[in-house]
């Protein structure tokens, strides 16, 4: 495939998908004033680290056990009044969590059930919503826009924890939760405002049975969709646990209190906005890539585990922010355009099950390391899960000379349709 069209911001000359970038930033600011919101009133509930491990994982539990067949939902329905469902959906289990923090009743039992609620939406949301981008903007602009999207996403972690800190101190943790309730309404002004007619839509695959088993097939045979997919399996388990491990690191390693949870959020959200644009306008996918970028992820963790000072912790997360974001953007392209389009809503969640289904168990393990070991411990935890996963890239590519895996790496990948191939090695965007 040739380099990236228009540049840096060229996916935002597509009216559709600027109008939806512009509700995803106000929705997602929301989001992340709950994040930091859930974990502080789990905190304040008095719940320990494994609990807050346990109330994560709740959350993401029904991507682990229902994100497959999500990925088939996507592929069979239509995404956007699949989104709008979604929506709805979200917004009325953040008001759930508001109302029962606003009147006192809250319970850590009662905050897992709403978290498994908001978690059930999401697993229907992101393979609709990711594999929803290439309709918007069509196979050329897609890994532009994947990380045009992962952009707004960290630049609201900057904004989203730095209102969230301000909401906290002064009227509590419901105030984040009503308002990322009422932060859905954006995208669904959005959605409905969108023509339809300017959008690359595909025939909806038909029902037949066999296909959630010819998904896994498909995977399983195809090098470039399943190296990207255990690598996120690895470090989706264990490098993406933030949420169970900086609270830890913000109250007790450094004495701090949510604003301090706020601006590490933020210093990663800035970070990782760097990040993305430095890798939007041109950039390679595949599994060297991939590979290195893991590598850096890892390294960047550990800076993170060995910083002495706040300022120095504040500097490292900026670190893990822009490698975090190279590596989500890179690994989403690598296998959007390697799969063929009437699998690629069951490949997606499959993604989302490697990045966010494997939290169920993450989730507790980061939050037991980090509250037996300390919280440093849990930071070097993530650095071992991403410098594994570089490993595993590498051994992949190493024994190219052997006919066996030379076969494998000259095998054209399903692309977009367009008779594309994706080298394992990477090439250019």
């Amino acid at each position: 495939m040739a380099s990236s069209k228009g540049g840096t911001f060229a996916a935002l000359r597509i009216p559709n998908f600027r109008r939806f970038l512009t509700g995803q930033v106000v929705s997602l600011c929301g989001t992340w004033m709950q994040t930091i919101a859930l974990g502080w009133l789990v905190l304040s509930l008095g719940a320990s680290g494994t609990a807050l491990g346990l109330v994560t994982a709740a959350q993401f539990l029904p991507v682990l056990l229902f994100g497959p067949y999500a990925g088939l939902i996507a592929d069979r329905t239509n995404r956007r009044h699949l989104l709008m469902f979604t929506q709805v959906g979200s917004g009325l289990a953040a008001l759930a969590l508001g109302v029962l923090d606003l009147t006192g009743t809250a319970r850590l039992w009662m905050v897992a059930v709403a978290a498994a609620l908001i978690g059930l939406c999401n697993a229907v949301d992101n393979p609709a919503r990711q594999t929803f981008v290439q309709e918007m903007v069509g196979s050329d602009h897609l890994p532009n826009a994947i990380t045009l999207n992962s952009v707004t996403v960290n630049a609201a972690r900057i904004v989203g924890p730095a209102i969230a800190g301000v909401v906290i101190l002064a009227v509590g943790t419901a105030g984040c939760f009503l308002f990322n309730a009422a932060s859905f309404g954006a995208v669904l002004v959005a959605l409905h405002r969108m023509d339809t007619s300017a959008l690359h839509e595909r025939p909806p695959v038909q029902r037949a049975p066999g296909q959630l088993r010819a998904g896994f097939a498909y995977v399983r045979r195809t090098p470039a969709l399943r190296i990207p997919l255990i690598m996120m399996l690895v470090i989706g388990a264990l490098s993406y646990e933030f949420q169970v491990v900086l609270p830890l690191v913000a109250r007790e390693t450094f004495g701090g209190n949510a604003a301090t949870y706020s601006l590490m959020t933020s210093a990663m959200g800035a970070g990782a906005v760097v990040g993305g644009l430095l890798v939007a306008r041109r950039r390679r996918i595949g599994v060297r890539p991939l590979g290195m970028i893991a590598a850096a992820f890892g390294l960047a963790f550990l800076l993170a585990a060995a910083a002495p000072s706040i300022e120095l912790e504040l500097a490292a997360l900026v670190l893990v922010g822009g490698t975090s974001v190279a590596f989500i953007s890179t690994g989403n392209a690598t296998v959007q355009l390697s799969a063929d389009p009437a699998m690629r809503g069951r490949v997606i969640a499959l993604w989302s099950v490697a990045f966010l289904g494997t939290t169920p168990f993450g989730g507790p393990i980061a939050g037991w390391v980090a509250q037996t070991f300390g919280p440093r411990a849990g930071l070097l935890l993530a650095a071992g899960a991403a410098l594994a996963a570089a490993a595993f890239a590498f051994a992949s590519l190493r024994p190219a000379a052997s006919p066996r895996a030379a076969a494998i790496q000259a095998q054209p990948q399903p692309g977009t349709g367009e008779g594309d191939r994706l080298p394992l090695d990477g090439r250019s965007t």
